[in-house]
């Protein structure tokens, strides 16, 4: 307890001495092969040579500064490297870089490859019970990794966590977080902030109590547990009924928070209600479908906010929380800007969790608009159609105007470039109420694609104002959806993929696509950028994959297999 101590008040005083508004002027120090510390942990965002952090800095903002490859030169980007990671699974996950090594995990393994030749350093099989895949909703998949203190942090579909040594790959510790066969698994990165390493959860359609975990990076040990359900006692446990409807309410923690270390805060979303129709369980139902604020070494909740009270649209508010200083009515705003599954695009203040604006950013037909006083979306005739049994038309569609693929801030310019969903559903909430039973389905909603019309797009990639919602530029998806996150890059570029394998490079003014090359299967995964010896490379994943809403459209067209791809101006 001791060390864990000392580890987290180091961390703090980092804190306290370190800009978060800088970018590419830190260098990371130790360059031993084993670190990161926690400095250079907090400094990520400042550190355009490597990539330590899910996010790309515990912002999120997955922006670099970087400008070698620009919108002038990226017509002589070529790959220089691509490794098979032997997964038809898919390929979802963000690789991380640290003194010259690229680390990157899919649901079999963990790799660790030369970051500027692709030549493997070593290579861990992540061992799970292959029957725990009956409980994944949506795809084996595995989004990442944390790098602290030379090791290498890493979760199993079979709801376990494990360290390993960041050199040899050899496993130091492994600990159970929970039990599978209960519903619930793991597909998100962890993240270590001050000291404490932490792990979300998922299960949302398996009728679970999600929760956050604390624990000592060193040993494996539990420190804390933070639910996402309020039980008896607890804040928020009047907004559920007087039953033991919390236990199984939902609320997992599917998508990595983020972590604001001058205010030591961290933000994590939280999914769908359990079961989907809210009927048995009347009331808001904290803190299903928001985003909790609390403190890393301890998971005592400072605030909250919630997207979808009394969720039953299957609207999951993970969504990746990004963090930004920016100007709103002529003054700078420590701000949260999420882009949430039930349509609308949100800016609040990351200090107290006040809304600043709620705007719908694809077509919404659900709910008119957010009352910006108490902070609550007015539903329509179809949200109150909806509830009393009817048979209704939802837009958007469950997936959402935007699911888990994350998008990208440019201090810069100001604008979020994100990957849209323009899709409806037809949607009915059983008249019989399901029957919980541990480890099946727990939905008690009855749910089908709405037809589209063939001609109009599936959705777009946008340039977005993040207080409006109003698009810069958006570039119409005909042919397949994207599920591909985003990278912003200071040479002007925005780098995404596509479903049949193209990677992008869009410039970020106008949306003209600048450049593009063919991988070998569809790109669901994040793209990063990051330097060798002065040079940049550009890294994404390549492997078609997730659940069968991000695979449509793909039969016989895309072929599966998870690879590597590297890429770096011509010489």
């Amino acid at each position: 307890m001791k060390s864990w101590l000392m580890a987290a008040a180091a961390v703090a005083l980092a804190a306290c001495a370190t800009s978060t508004t800088q970018q590419g002027d830190y260098t990371t120090k130790s360059r031993t092969g084993s670190g990161p510390t926690a400095e250079e942990l907090i400094n990520d965002h400042r550190s355009a040579g490597d990539v330590l952090t899910y996010g790309m800095g515990y912002h999120q903002q997955r922006y670099s500064p970087l400008t070698q490859i620009n919108k002038s030169t990226v017509k002589r980007l070529v790959p220089v490297w691509s490794v098979s990671l032997a997964n038809e699974f898919g390929e979802q996950g963000q690789p991380l870089v640290y003194d010259g090594v690229l680390y990157a995990a899919n649901v079999k393994r963990v790799v660790a490859v030369e970051a500027a030749t692709g030549k493997q350093l070593w290579m861990t099989e992540i061992p799970w019970d292959t029957a725990a895949a009956r409980v994944v909703c949506c795809g084996l998949s595995n989004r990442g990794i944390a790098l602290y203190n030379g090791k290498v942090f890493v979760a199993s579909i079979d709801a376990h966590i494990m360290a390993l040594d960041q050199k040899t790959g050899k496993q130091v510790w492994k600990t159970k977080v929970t039990e599978w066969k209960d519903g619930y698994s793991i597909t998100s990165a962890p993240i270590v902030a001050n000291g404490v390493l932490m792990t979300g959860m998922t299960g949302g359609e398996f009728g679970v109590r999600g929760f956050i975990d604390g624990y000592d990076p060193e040993t494996g040990k539990l420190l804390w547990r933070r639910h996402t359900t309020a039980g008896p006692g607890e804040r928020g446990s009047d907004t559920w009924p007087k039953n033991d409807a919390y236990m199984k309410g939902g609320a997992s923690t599917w998508i990595t928070g983020s972590y604001d270390p001058e205010l030591d805060l961290v933000y994590w979303g939280t999914s769908n209600g359990g079961p989907w129709t809210a009927t048995p369980r009347p009331g808001d139902n904290l803190y299903v479908a928001a985003v909790i604020a609390f403190r890393p070494r301890t998971g005592e909740i400072v605030w909250h906010y919630q997207w979808t009270p009394a969720e039953t649209y299957d609207f999951d508010g993970n969504n990746e929380n990004v963090l930004a200083d920016i100007m709103v009515n002529g003054e700078k705003r420590k701000v949260l800007m999420h882009a949430d599954r039930n349509g609308f695009l949100y800016t609040l203040d990351r200090t107290s969790g006040k809304i600043i604006s709620g705007n719908p950013y694809v077509k919404v037909n659900w709910a008119s608009h957010i009352d910006l006083t108490t902070g609550r979306p007015v539903e329509t005739e179809v949200g109150r159609k909806l509830r009393a049994g009817e048979k209704v038309t939802v837009q958007p569609r469950w997936t959402g105007g935007k699911n888990w693929m994350p998008m990208a801030f440019n201090p810069n310019t100001g604008k979020l470039y994100m990957a849209m969903l323009e899709e409806a559903s037809i949607f009915q909430l059983n008249k019989d109420l399901p029957v919980y039973k541990p480890g099946e389905r727990y939905i008690g909603a009855t749910y089908t694609t709405a037809d589209r019309n063939p001609k109009e797009p599936w959705g777009y990639y946008g340039a977005i104002d993040p207080l409006t919602a109003k698009p810069q530029w958006r570039i119409p998806l005909v042919e397949l959806a994207s599920w591909s996150g985003m990278l912003s890059t200071g040479g002007g570029l925005v780098f995404t993929g596509k479903a049949s394998g193209e990677f992008l490079a869009i410039d970020e003014a106008t949306g003209n696509i600048l450049w593009q090359f063919r991988t070998s299967s569809g790109i669901n995964a994040q793209p990063i950028t990051y330097t060798i010896d002065g040079r940049q490379y550009v890294s994404v994943l390549s492997g078609l994959g997730g659940g069968t809403s991000s695979k449509r459209g793909t039969q016989g067209k895309v072929q599966p297999g998870g690879s590597i791809w590297t890429f770096a101006l011509m010489e």
